[in-house]
């Protein structure tokens, strides 16, 4: 399986490079349609208040839009100029301010939405929460590409957190786009071992019908021992060297998800290596 178009979520001029250096990777090996998105913000103003803002308040907001703008199309530029599969620049105005919005709108046509990860202490509130909102309701698998983090390869080592829920399903199908057929795939199953590694044919099952495609699988077993899902996750990928991890994403209920929060909170947050959420 083949990715034909990403779509790389452009919000800062601190990240644009390396989001559009991690997709790279990924459209040299396919010839990839890279589509680099810039939402413009919008000035959100509360009924009752208007009045009281100068209109050169008004002037200045969409200025500094439009100097933002510039500043990520040139980073956009550059980076085309220098590969050889197609890309295309894409910006739009959000229409109620919020970016996630046009995001999810822009990401239901494509194969792969590459964000990132976000940053500490940024008070953008237009962008709260963006990368949760994609994942959840924009229905395609995202990567997500943490601070300060360059990808030299993508899909060749994949650590696959694995469980029986309808979320694992969809990023195992998702992970496949992704991954190349020399890959190695490690699927990992988080909690009480069976007794008889062989009696687990819902894994046995699934690492086959992955190896049809190419890729060489295993699966492990981890014990919690007090850990949280993430940390096991990120301390597995570490040891086998992977250069992605692949996951489910909020397969809790909503009111869980609020109320208690979710690992997949976690990765969004803390990861270090390239993180693929399908919901």
């Amino acid at each position: 399986m083949t990715l034909r178009t990403i779509l790389v979520c452009l919000t800062s001029t601190a990240s644009a490079a390396e989001l559009l250096r991690s997709a790279a990777v990924l459209a040299r090996r396919d010839n990839a349609h890279v589509i680099g998105l810039y939402v413009t913000e919008s000035l959100v103003v509360y009924p009752g208040i208007a009045v009281h803002i100068p209109e050169v308040s008004y002037q200045s907001f969409l200025a500094s839009q439009k100097a933002h703008a510039k500043e990520v199309k040139d980073i956009f530029d550059s980076f085309a100029k220098s590969e050889d599969f197609p890309t295309e620049w894409r910006q739009v105005s959000s229409e109620n301010g919020f970016l996630a919005d046009s995001i999810i709108a822009n990401a239901r046509f494509v194969d792969l939405v590459v964000v990132a990860q976000e940053e500490d202490g940024e008070e953008r509130p237009l962008i709260n929460s963006l990368q949760e909102r994609v994942i959840k309701e924009s229905g395609r698998p995202v990567l997500v590409i943490p601070r300060g983090y360059t990808a030299e390869k993508l899909g060749e080592t994949v650590l696959l957190g694995w469980s029986d829920t309808r979320e694992a399903t969809r990023a195992v199908h998702d992970m496949m786009n992704l991954v190349g057929a020399g890959a190695s795939v490690r699927v990992l199953r988080v909690g009480k071992p069976p007794s008889n590694t062989l009696a687990d044919h819902a894994a046995i099952d699934l690492a086959t019908a992955l190896s049809r495609h190419g890729p060489s699988v295993e699966i492990v077993h981890r014990e919690k021992d007090g850990e949280k899902v993430p940390d096991i996750l990120s301390h597995e990928a570490f040891e086998m060297g992977a250069d992605m991890i692949a996951t489910g994403a909020f397969g809790h209920s909503r009111a869980y998800d609020f109320v208690i929060g979710a690992a997949t909170r976690h990765l969004l947050r803390d990861a270090k290596l390239p993180v693929m959420f399908s919901k």
